[in-house]
């Protein structure tokens, strides 16, 4: 049974990793969506954080069904809901179509990460849970480099319908593992309170606000820069052509793989969750001020910077254990969703604004069809994943340090 057990945390995993295949696909087939439907920067930018309105948006009642039913069926069916919702995506002719298949695919992959974690805090020893936490997000950012230069050559070769369609096939793998060997707890250790109550109480903390504003700090460069506007800066900014950029940003999502298990293991060694997170904020904000205003960079410059800023970004992945060390046990993943919710939410936030804030800056050229926007505007809109990067750090300075202890709440 512990193998089985050790499998289904794996699959788990696996799911959060194609979870963030889906994620960034929009990254790199930006030009060809476009042409295809007709619109600019801010629509493609809303098309992209549609996916983050039905994440973020889950996040809260995934946490309390899987507190009050577990894992495995809510988290097959979901995997199956990112079928369907691919499926839509790659057939609608048209924006409207194409928004609801993402909108799907985000609250179905909701499960994904809280699911990873719910299984991790549910069959392992407390001590591991960062470790383990860390694990998942790292099998996260590798979907994430899967997600872009990989996956660009998938677009190029099937064009971006196609490209789609062939996530949905992917799909249907991640629902049979997640069947076959994840286990829920036995049904008298899940919470009996009733769910409303359990929110409540999870978010009368003040703990769980400032975790959860921190973590969106960590999250802004990754989601708004990495995973949607960072390959077309490139582009334009360097003069490369977009597998190349797409090349470069990934290496922020190797710096989260790298930098996930290692803080969250290095975090449940040291006894401290506050000084990881408030060291991996400052050093994405140095990074990203870095990649943002010193000129003349080179690309191995650029790599290593996003490399950093994805390391530091990863010290996120303390802050749900620390949410959940600041709530009841039988409300774990209740708080796990909370935080999760307004983490994910920045792509909600920053994928539209700073495409909002591009087309402010637009000065009216245009190449086949698509926006072109100059190196100053990108440099404009993009400072405001600095700008959150600084709130998210001034937020894990006020936390309170759990000394990885659990809550004694009950």
């Amino acid at each position: 049974m512990p193998a089985l057990h050790l499998f289904g945390w794996a699959t788990s995993a696996l799911f959060f990793f194609y979870a963030w295949i889906l994620r960034v696909a929009p990254s790199v087939m930006i030009d060809e969506m476009m042409r295809d439907l007709g619109v600019g920067g801010a629509v493609i930018g809303h098309l992209s954080a549609v996916y983050f309105f039905g994440y973020a948006g889950s996040q809260v009642p995934i946490g309390m069904l899987i507190d009050r039913f577990g894992p495995r069926r809510l988290m097959t069916l979901a995997a199956l809901g990112c079928v369907a919702g691919c499926a839509i995506f790659a057939l609608s002719p048209g924006i409207s179509g194409v928004v609801v298949g993402r909108f799907v695919i985000g609250a179905a992959a909701a499960f994904s990460l809280v699911g990873a974690m719910a299984v991790a805090g549910l069959w392992f020893p407390a001590r591991r849970f960062a470790l383990l936490s860390g694990l998942a997000m790292m099998m996260g950012m590798l979907g994430a480099m899967v997600g872009q230069a990989p996956f660009r050559l998938v677009v190029e070769a099937l064009d971006w319908r196609g490209a789609v369609f062939a996530l949905a096939i992917g799909g249907l793998v991640v629902a049979i593992a997640v069947w076959a060997t994840v286990r829920d707890r036995p049904r008298e250790a899940r919470s009996s309170a009733p769910m409303l109550a359990g929110l409540a109480r999870v978010a009368r903390s003040r703990q769980t606000w400032l975790i959860a504003i921190a973590g969106l700090g960590t999250t802004g460069p990754l989601l708004g820069f990495a995973g949607l506007w960072g390959v077309p800066y490139f582009v334009t900014t360097l003069g490369i052509d977009r597998t190349a950029a797409a090349s470069i940003t990934s290496t922020m999502f190797l710096g989260w793989a790298v930098g996930a298990p290692l803080i969250g293991w290095a975090s449940d060694r040291i006894g401290r969750r506050r000084s990881p997170f408030i060291v991996g904020l400052a050093i994405c904000i140095v990074t990203m001020s870095a990649i943002l205003y010193v000129p003349d960079l080179s690309v191995p410059s650029l790599m290593a910077l996003c490399f950093l800023c994805g390391f530091g970004g990863a010290s996120q992945i303390v802050g749900f254990a620390a949410a959940r060390e600041n709530n009841p046990p039988a409300l774990s993943a209740t708080a796990i969703g909370v935080v999760n919710g307004l983490v994910t939410g920045a792509g909600a936030l920053f994928q539209p604004l700073l495409g909002w804030l591009l087309d402010l800056n637009w000065k009216g050229e245009m190449v086949a069809g698509a926006r072109i926007y100059d190196p100053s505007a990108y440099r404009i809109a993009l400072s405001a994943v600095i700008v959150g990067c600084v709130v998210g750090f001034l937020c894990a300075l006020a936390m309170r340090e759990t000394y990885c202890r659990p809550s004694d709440q009950q």
